[in-house]
């Protein structure tokens, strides 16, 4: 069992779900890791997976971080706000894989899957593929992802297909019924050494005592700028909190750079490239008069982040920038943000995750832990989410944009779409 955290060391945002099932033996053991298959048994059926692209899914994960992140700041508007949509979809979608009835309507709906029927596990599989492929020199991204089950629960084998279809994800098990301490101490360092110390715990034996599963998604982000902030040129500024009569308080800001930038509906999006030109950060400021959670539509969020030749080819559309620096970390339940997007049916009583086990029942909890840190050099990112399932070149333009009132941050791959981090800065020097 040890060797998962050497396994997992190379990753660093977390999303884990819990599920919870019949009695189980005590022992810990890891278990080869399910192939991936070009024809795999999804809801029962044959499926011979199509070729696909990852364009939707970038697409729907983002639909459903905006969203989940409007919901909890309308909960949180003063508050620093971060977490990993593409993880936390990753871990949901894992569950998702064993719903069924109600229960799989009401998430494919609230996670916005742009596909839930015989395409479903090969978007899936391109999506995990260009995700693992959207690092290179300067920017180091991993992704892993794995099904953790007590020794007596085996998932049924058409779900670990699906899974390691899907997701690429593999079969470990752990005592989480006999002995959850140990099974909690496994979990938790591999958290830990996945999120390279950021997140040290995240379950607690008091969480596993009635889960017979637990699924993880995992993601590292280290990325550096294609063309860094200068030190000499950070300076302290004047943050307005608000928009709307807010405190002013201190903040460092990074200023210079020449970066694409985009306007619509009095939102302004500057897009900042990391190096190697696969994934950027488009830091998103929304019109002064917007209200404090403000979400850019779909339409209006692809106009503002710029793609393909945009990003290195100088145009009358680029600017410098004043952003600053923010080292960002949340923590908290996604129950209530959740329930409200729709998937409240995930977590009564009339929930139905027998794909994954008869055993398997309701989901009980939602909490995430994420950090974000962006400096003069470039970005680096980690989270941890848990979910518990009950048994039974030189700007054209002179002008700045100046990020000195409550702004969001998306890391992306632009190829795709796909939402890496999302964040709303409230404070930067909190």
């Amino acid at each position: 069992m040890r060797n998962i955290r050497s396994a997992l060391a190379a990753t660093a945002a977390v999303a884990v779900v819990a599920m919870a099932g019949g009695c189980a033996a005590a022992g810990s053991q890891q278990v080869t890791q399910q192939r991936a298959r070009t024809t795999t048994t999804l809801r029962g059926q044959a499926v011979r997976e199509p070729a696909s692209s990852p364009d939707p899914f970038g697409i729907s994960d983002t639909a459903f971080g905006t969203g989940l992140l409007g919901s909890w700041c309308r909960a949180r508007p003063g508050a620093n706000l971060v977490f990993s949509p593409s993880t936390l979809a990753s871990a949901l979608g894992l569950a998702y894989l064993g719903a069924r009835g109600g229960t799989a309507i009401a998430m494919a709906r609230a996670l916005r899957l742009p596909e839930t029927g015989k395409g479903l596990l090969a978007g899936l599989r391109a999506r995990s593929h260009a995700l693992n492929a959207a690092g290179g020199p300067g920017a180091t991204i991993a992704a892993s992802n794995r099904v953790w089950a007590d020794p007596g629960l085996t998932p049924t084998r058409s779900y670990l297909d699906a899974a390691a279809t899907g997701y690429g994800a593999g079969l470990t098990q752990v005592p989480l019924r006999s002995d959850p301490a140990t099974a909690a101490d496994d979990i938790n360092s591999a958290i830990s050494a996945a999120t390279h110390g950021h997140i040290p715990s995240l379950v607690t034996p008091d969480m596993l005592r009635d889960d017979g599963w637990v699924l993880t998604a995992a993601l590292y982000l280290d990325a550096k700028w294609a063309t860094p902030f200068e030190p000499s040129q950070t300076r302290t500024g004047t943050f307005l909190t608000s928009a709307h009569g807010g405190r002013r308080v201190s903040a460092r800001f990074m200023n210079g750079g020449s970066f694409p930038v985009a306007t619509g509906d009095g939102w302004t999006g500057v897009t900042l490239p990391y190096r190697g030109g696969k994934l950027a950060m488009t830091a998103l400021l929304p019109p002064a008069s917007a209200g404090a959670c403000a979400m850019p539509g779909a339409g209006l969020l692809k106009g503002l982040t710029a793609r393909g030749p945009a990003l290195t080819t100088p145009n009358p559309g680029w600017a410098a920038v004043s952003l600053p620096k923010v080292s960002l970390s949340a923590a908290g339940s996604m129950k209530a943000e959740l329930t409200a997007l729709g998937m409240g049916q995930a977590f009564g009583p009339s929930a139905d995750f027998s794909g994954l086990s008869p055993k398997a029942s309701s989901l009980t909890s939602v909490q995430q832990a994420a950090t974000l840190q962006v400096g003069e050099k470039g970005t680096v990112g980690s989270a941890a989410s848990s979910v518990g399932i009950a048994a039974g070149a030189e700007p054209a333009s002179p002008r700045t944009v100046t990020f000195n009132r409550p702004y969001l941050m998306l890391v992306s791959d632009p190829a795709t779409g796909e939402p890496l981090f999302l964040a709303r800065v409230a404070d930067p020097g909190a």
